[in-house]
């Protein structure tokens, strides 16, 4: 449910933005670029409940890697690997940002990888949540080994 609310309100806060642009008045462009931030704000604070969710899982940032990312239909995606080094198939819970080439953070998605055998590597898709304009990259903002 809350991820569901955090979506709206990226997509509400998405159709806003060209709005305000369209107007000319700074005030409406400082205060759509506010309702982007704070629903982004949103966005990351639920994919953060959702990792908070997992129980018994052990940090395992090393064993996960994003990779480019590139467009699906109107999404960015990027391909995530996680490589278990342990001797027992394991799941993986992970929480991916997507930042521009500022830093600046556009989205979050926790994503599984399950099923990953015993020195094997597996690969997933995070998948943004709304569109996202400009230059993009994936990083790895927790992974969790359960």
């Amino acid at each position: 449910m809350r991820r569901t609310t955090a979506a709206a309100l990226a997509t509400t806060a998405a159709l806003l933005v060209p709005l305000a642009s369209l107007t000319g008045c700074d005030s409406a462009t400082d205060k759509a670029g506010e309702i982007v931030s704070s629903a982004t704000a949103a966005v990351a604070s639920a994919a953060q409940e959702k990792m908070n969710e997992v129980k018994d899982g052990v940090n395992a940032g090393d064993d996960v890697k994003a990779g480019p990312t590139s467009t699906d239909g109107d999404r960015t995606v990027a391909q995530i690997t996680a490589t278990n080094p342990k001797d027992k198939t394991a799941d993986y819970t992970i929480m991916v940002n997507f930042r521009d080439g500022n830093g600046n953070l556009l989205d979050a998605v926790v994503m599984n990888i399950d099923g990953v055998e015993a020195g094997k590597s597996k690969t997933g898709t995070a998948r943004s949540n709304r569109t996202l304009s400009g230059a993009t990259k994936a990083e790895i903002a927790q992974a969790l080994r359960h």
